[in-house]
């Protein structure tokens, strides 16, 4: 106790926390067996009545005149093929205008070049591999796998092909099937960080969280600076109940993915001054943090094809980061003019929201984002952050439930929800939870911490107990010392009529904040050293404006 004091000047510094949000998949499931039979092989021929490969090209009058008229010149060697040489080519032919407003990004055009190039020459895997690229930016996953399954036939030992479809075999939750293609791709390429990252994604969905863990923290030991691997690691951290290692690589977690190298993808992007040559420029700008460079390659890839959604929110989040928060919101206001069925700038729109208090209209964006994505737990988190500081706790109780359906391990969530039962003066209910989150994830001291203020300064006196409060006040001090902590203490003194000693701890609290630049905290910390001073116990454990 005595060393508690002493300590507590010297120790106390002020903190400021923050938030990164991002949005990263990792849903688990049934995994179909690695033998499964192969997907039939995919149909090349185009559907009755569609336009020939050049025939009808929407959106080209959108693109810059120097797009534009390279893809008119790849569109007459299409056109003009009929005999001679010409007709020997027609494959080339229709695969290079393909490229090229694969490169544009007009997809359904492309696609159609590539299907009569690939029908017209079977041999050649090009345009089955640009056709399951197509296919999988479409969503369509099963044609994804067997345009790439395809590939691989012809193509076995491609390495960005074994990773591209063993992501493809993550996206339908098959990790069973996806782990062989990362492991093949691993052997023909032992340093690749793409095919380690999908393996040790692979064995976090089959919940082989220990050979997740070492996977994923090889990655980091070969490139630091691989930000991507975080968020999956903290997943699998989390999973092996190590919550303090899960918390510090989540709070590191970027949105980008590590990708393999791809020649003929980068024949693609090499084309031309594109907007998706700009995209991928400005996503591997992100990947390594140039935030500024990445803006620019953004609003570049935006000045070739303006109504791009992605590019618009690749930009605003590259302002964001970068500290601009006006232009970012400028950016994504603008796309959700342009583009309100993007659902992605519905969340983003909503952070910046909350992040500056406005959670009535943050709720309204976070549903909004909620009914294209209901199963995303992340968007149901933040909601009920907002729910809970607009005073809405039953409902931030039912967002919160919801995402333990989903993953009954989500720490975020079941804290979440005791708070939302101290909100609504539920407190032994909040006990018994803060109980349950105490004794399943032991690793995790906000539950500890939580449940000794509530143990020492509940409302209810069938709650309050100073004894455990003060045994768990000082295990939780032996490895980390706070203000908050501090605070908790002097609670769980004055609860055991030790008003002396809580006192005096509380002037050190109030000395320390206004010496660390916490003085928003003075007002109450003072209002509970009155208290004390008169021989009186706090009976709140958490200011209404300061539950966390």
């Amino acid at each position: 106790m005595n060393r508690f004091r002493t300590n507590l000047r010297a120790r106390f510094t002020a903190a400021a926390g923050s938030l990164a949000g991002g949005l990263a998949v990792l849903a688990g499931g049934c995994a179909a067996p690695v033998d499964a039979p192969p997907a039939a092989p995919p149909a090349l021929t185009a559907p009755e009545g569609a336009p020939a490969c050049g025939a009808a090209l929407p959106g080209l009058n959108r693109l810059g005149a120097s797009v534009q008229a390279q893809i008119q010149e790849r569109r007459a060697a299409v056109t003009g093929a009929g005999d001679g040489a010409a007709a020997a080519d027609a494959p080339g032919a229709r695969g290079a205008l393909g490229m090229m407003l694969m490169a544009a990004s007009l997809p359904e055009a492309a696609e159609t070049c590539f299907r009569e190039a690939a029908a017209l020459a079977p041999d050649d895997p090009r345009w089955l591999y640009y056709l399951g690229h197509l296919r999988r930016e479409a969503g369509d996953l099963s044609a994804a796998a067997a345009l790439l399954d395809a590939f691989l036939r012809l193509r076995p030992d491609d390495v960005a092909a074994l990773v591209w479809l063993g992501e493809v075999r993550l996206a339908q939750d098959r990790p069973v099937s996806a782990r062989p293609l990362f492991e093949q791709a691993l052997a023909l390429r032992p340093a690749s960080l793409s095919a380690r990252y999908g393996l040790g994604r692979a064995a976090l969905q089959a919940e082989d969280y220990r050979r997740a863990v070492d996977l994923l923290e090889e990655i980091l030991a070969r490139d630091p600076s691989a930000s991507a691997a975080h968020y999956p690691l903290g997943m699998a951290y989390r999973a092996l109940g190590d919550e303090p290692r899960a918390a510090a690589h989540l709070r590191r977690r970027r949105g980008a993915a590590l990708r393999p190298a791809d020649p003929l993808m980068a024949e693609v992007d090499a084309l031309l001054e594109s907007a998706r040559a700009y995209e991928a420029r400005g996503n591997e700008a992100l990947d390594r943090e140039e935030w500024s460079a990445a803006a620019d390659l953004f609003r570049r890839g935006l000045e070739l094809d303006p109504d791009n959604p992605a590019l618009r929110h690749r930009l605003g989040t590259a302002r964001y980061v970068m500290g601009d928060v006006e232009g970012a919101m400028a950016e994504f206001e603008r796309l959700i003019r342009e583009s309100p069925d993007f659902p992605a700038v519905h969340y983003s729109v909503g952070v910046l929201l909350q992040g500056a208090g406005r959670h009535r209209d943050a709720i309204e964006r976070f549903e909004t984002a909620l009914r294209y994505q209901p199963t995303d737990g992340e968007v149901r988190l933040r909601l009920a952050l907002s729910q809970r500081r607009a005073g809405d706790p039953d409902a931030a109780l039912e967002q919160y439930r919801a995402v333990l359906r989903m993953d009954p391990g989500v720490i975020d969530a079941r804290f979440g929800a005791a708070m939302s039962l101290v909100q609504l003066r539920r407190y032994r209910e909040t006990r018994d939870r803060l109980v349950d989150g105490t004794e399943s994830f032991p690793g995790a001291s906000i539950f500890p911490h939580a449940l000794a203020r509530l143990l020492a300064a509940a409302p209810d006196a069938a709650v309050r107990d100073g004894p455990p409060a003060m045994r768990l006040v000082e295990r939780l001090a032996q490895a980390d010392r706070t203000i908050d902590l501090g605070e908790t203490m002097a609670m769980a003194l004055a609860e055991l009529g030790r008003y002396g000693e809580a006192a005096g701890v509380q002037r050190d609290l109030i000395a320390a904040a206004g010496a660390g630049g916490m003085r928003d905290a003075v007002p109450r910390l003072t209002a509970n050293l009155r208290l004390y001073e008169r021989g009186r116990p706090s009976l709140t454990p958490w200011p209404d404006d300061a539950i966390p």
